[in-house]
């Protein structure tokens, strides 16, 4: 299994970004997938996931902000990114999720939210 996420970079305060992770060794559709962000010395913590049904969770600190969806047609998951804050800094992870856990991590894409 290979997760390959891209779409991070360096944007201004309010700004927006969008996240995809394209998946590849995997029967896509029938996993939970999910975003992952660590910020410099933190730990990594778990930003919104998508079921195989279409069932979303958030992370407080980022409801009414971020969306997660995902096309099971193109094996990807997105994280539309709204209203980015600097507390948003951080290296964005995808994830597939089993009922263990996560099961693969992407390479992550860094996101600088940054005047």
């Amino acid at each position: 299994v290979q997760l390959q996420a891209s779409g991070g970079g360096l944007v201004q305060p309010g700004g927006s970004l969008r996240l995809s992770c394209a998946a590849s060794g995997t029967i896509f559709s029938i996993f939970t997938m999910g975003w992952y962000r660590q910020a410099p010395g933190k730990q990594r913590e778990l930003v919104a996931r998508i079921t195989s049904g279409g069932d979303r969770d958030y992370a407080d600190s980022v409801k009414g902000r971020f969306t997660i969806s995902r096309d099971n047609a193109k094996n990807t998951v997105y994280l539309q990114m709204n209203s980015l804050n600097p507390e948003d800094t951080a290296v964005y992870y995808c994830a597939q999720i089993n009922s263990y856990g996560v099961s693969t991590w992407g390479q992550g894409t860094e996101v600088t939210v940054s005047s």
